[in-house]
C-alpha cells in the first residue's frame, strides 16, 4: 500500500490504534461505573440509565446461565428490531460468556432455519410479533424462545409516533421452551463470573455471498473492540456526544457506529426500531442530537420532506454513513442545509465495519475513504494479485485487526476468500475499485453477484435458491434492476415449467416471494424468458442478462 493518503491524514489522530485487552461486556461495566445515572438510551422518550442497563443485563446472562445451560462459546440467535431489548440480549448473551448471532428480524421461517442449523444455537431472543416464524424451530434444534415485547420498554408519556408493532401490549405468549422477558427479568438470576476475553469469539453476523446459503463470520472480542474505538476517535465522539441510532443493529455499520461505540464512550443513543423522517427531525430537536449513520436512502427522504426547511437540526455536527455511494447532488444539498459533510465510509460484514473512511476534514464526494488506523488495503490485479498503479481498477484487498478470523464452518470459502501476500492475510472484498493520486479508494464495480437495495445487500445466488422452491420455476437468473428510490432493486428472470406457461402471472411470483422470503429480497421485477443465456458448458451467463438490463434502462 503507498503512504499517498498519509498527507490528508487527519491532524489529531496516531496512526496506531492501541486495543483494550478486555471483553466487550466490560464496557457495560465501565460506563455505569463512570455514568451510572446518566441514560445510556432513550426510547420514545423513556431512558434507561447506564446502571439500570448494567443490572439487566446480569438478570439476562444469569437466565441463560441457569435456565438454558448456555455455557462459554454457544451461539445465541438475536432476531429483533432496533429496540432496548436488542442491545440488553446483545450484552446479556455477552455477560454469559456466549456468542451473539444478530439475524435481519426480515427473515422467515425457511431462512432462520438454517441460521439454527449451521450455528447448532438453542436459544432465540424473538419479539411478539415475530415469534410465529421463529417458534416452529421449537423442538428442531432450538429449546427455548425469549419472547419480549417492545411496549415493555414504554413506560414514559410519549407524543412521538410510535408504530403499532412497538405499542403492541404484551401478549400472554406460552409453551414448552417459551418464557416472556418480563418473567425472565422478574426472575433475578445472576450470572457466574466472565470467562472470555480478547481472542475469544464475540459476535458472528452472517453474510450471503455467491455460493447461495448464508455464512457466519467470525468476530473475536478485541475485533470488534478495533471498529468501536477507531470510530469514536476519528469522528470525535465522547461521552457528552448525542447519537441517533436508527440503522439497524443487525447489521454491523449501526451495531458498531451507533450502538457498541456510544456504550464504550458513555454517550447517549436516542433509539429509533425504523427510519421515520418526522420522529427523526423531533428527536433531533429534542434530545440536541449531534451525531447519526444514515444511508443515502434515508438523507433522500430527509431532504424530500416538504417539512426539511422547518426542521430545526442546527444540534448536528455530523452525519456518516455506507452501504452505498451518496449521490452527489444529495450530499451537496446536505452540505447546503446545515453546514456540514456527509462522511462516507466503506467495510463489510467480514470486517466488523469500516476498513476506509474519509477524513472529516477533507472527505471527498462519493468514496470509499482512506485505509483507517493499522489497515492494509490495496487495489489488485484479481488474477495475479500484483498491485496496480494510480487509476487502474482492480479488487480491493484488506488486511487489518478488524477482519474476521473466517466463516464458521465453511472452510472451502475461507480458502476462495484470503490470499497471502508478503506475509500478511488478506481478505478479498469481490469489490472492484481504483486509489487516486491522493491515496483515496472509489469503487467502480463488483467481482461478486450482489444488489445493493436501499443499502441491504441482496446475493441473486441465495435469492435463487429460494425461488427454485417454487413448483412453477424452470430456471431463474437474479440481477439488479436501476431504481430512483432505492439505487437497486431484484428482478428475476424466469423460465416457467411447461405446464404452468399462460397460468402463472409475474404478479404471482412477486406474490410468493413475499411469502417465503425477507422483504427486501424479494424479487420487485419479474420477466418471464423461454430459456436463460448459457454457455457451451452450460453455466447461466448471469452478466449477459445483467447488461442488457443496464442498457434498457
Amino acid at each position: 500500500m503507498s503512504d499517498r493518503h498519509l498527507a490528508f491524514w487527519p491532524k489529531s489522530q496516531p496512526r496506531h490504534l492501541t486495543l483494550p485487552q478486555t471483553s466487550l461486556f466490560y464496557n457495560v461495566e465501565v460506563s455505569a461505573t463512570r455514568f451510572p445515572d446518566k441514560p445510556f438510551l432513550i426510547f420514545y422518550d423513556t431512558p434507561i440509565t447506564f446502571a439500570a442497563f448494567k443490572d439487566e443485563v446480569e438478570r439476562i446472562a444469569g437466565f441463560l446461565e441457569q435456565e438454558c445451560g448456555i455455557v462459554k462459546g454457544d451461539r445465541v440467535l438475536l432476531y429483533m428490531q432496533n429496540s432496548p431489548q436488542f442491545i440488553l440480549a446483545y450484552y446479556g448473551i455477552l455477560r454469559a460468556n456466549a456468542v451473539v448471532v444478530p439475524v435481519n428480524p426480515m427473515n422467515l421461517t425457511s431462512e432462520l432455519r438454517h441460521y439454527v442449523d449451521d450455528t447448532g444455537a438453542t436459544v432465540a431472543f424473538v419479539p411478539q410479533d415475530l415469534y410465529s416464524y421463529m417458534q416452529p424451530l421449537l423442538g428442531r434444534g432450538l429449546k427455548h424462545i425469549v419472547v419480549a415485547a417492545y411496549s415493555d420498554y414504554l413506560t414514559r408519556p410519549t407524543d412521538l409516533k410510535v408504530p403499532k408493532f412497538i405499542a403492541s401490549q404484551r401478549q400472554a405468549i406460552a409453551g414448552p421452551g417459551v418464557v416472556l422477558w418480563s418473567d425472565m427479568q422478574k426472575q433475578n438470576l445472576r450470572p457466574g463470573p466472565v470467562t472470555v476475553g480478547p481472542d475469544d469469539l464475540c459476535v458472528m453476523p452472517y453474510t450471503s455471498g455467491t455460493t447461495g446459503q448464508p455464512k457466519g463470520c467470525m468476530h473475536t472480542h478485541q475485533g470488534v473492540m478495533y471498529n468501536v474505538l477507531s470510530g469514536l476517535q476519528w469522528l470525535a465522539s465522547q461521552q457528552d456526544s448525542v447519537v441517533l441510532s436508527v440503522l439497524p443493529f443487525f447489521h454491523v455499520t449501526g451495531m458498531q457506529g451507533s450502538m457498541n461505540g456510544p456504550l464504550y464512550a458513555g454517550s447517549t443513543i436516542v433509539l429509533l426500531p425504523r427510519w421515520d423522517r418526522d420522529s427523526a427531525a423531533e428527536c433531533i430537536k429534542r434530545y440536541k442530537v449531534n451525531g447519526m449513520q444514515l444511508i443515502s436512502t434515508m438523507v433522500v427522504d430527509l431532504l424530500a420532506s416538504p417539512n426539511v426547511d422547518q426542521y430545526d437540526l442546527s444540534s448536528l455536527t455530523r452525519i456518516s454513513g455506507g452501504g452505498a455511494a451518496m449521490p452527489e447532488a444529495i450530499a451537496q444539498k446536505l452540505n447546503d442545509l446545515l453546514g456540514i459533510p456527509y462522511i462516507e465510509g466503506y467495510g463489510m460484514t467480514e470486517t466488523m465495519a469500516a476498513t476506509h473512511v474519509n477524513p472529516p476534514e477533507r472527505p471527498k464526494k462519493q468514496c470509499l475513504g482512506i485505509p483507517i488506523y493499522d489497515v492494509d488495503a490495496k487495489v489488485v490485479d484479481t488474477v495475479t494479485m500484483c498491485e496496480l498503479p494510480v487509476g487502474e481498477v482492480g479488487e480491493i484487498i484488506v488486511h487489518g485487526p478488524q477482519v474476521m478470523l473466517g466463516y464458521w464452518n465453511n472452510p472451502e470459502a475461507n480458502e476462495t476468500t484470503f490470499v497471502e501476500i508478503d506475509g500478511k492475510r488478506f481478505l478479498r472484498t469481490g469489490d472492484l475499485g481504483l486509489v487516486d493520486e491522493d491515496g483515496y479508494f472509489f469503487m467502480k464495480d463488483r467481482l461478486k453477484r450482489m444488489i445493493n437495495a436501499s443499502g441491504f445487500k441482496v446475493w441473486p445466488a441465495e435469492v435463487e435458491t429460494m425461488m427454485y422452491q417454487h413448483p412453477a420455476i424452470q430456471e431463474v437468473c437474479v440481477i439488479a434492476s436501476l431504481d430512483a428510490r432505492r439505487g437497486e432493486t431484484v428482478k428475476a428472470v424466469v423460465v416457467l415449467k411447461e405446464a404452468f406457461r399462460g397460468e402463472i402471472k409475474e404478479q404471482d411470483i412477486v406474490d410468493w416471494a413475499h411469502q417465503n422470503m425477507a422483504a427486501y429480497k424479494c424479487p420487485h421485477i419479474i420477466e418471464f424468458c423461454d430459456d436463460l443465456p448459457k454457455s457451451a458448458t452450460g453455466k447461466l451467463l448471469w452478466r449477459t442478462l445483467q447488461d442488457k438490463e443496464i442498457n434498457r434502462k
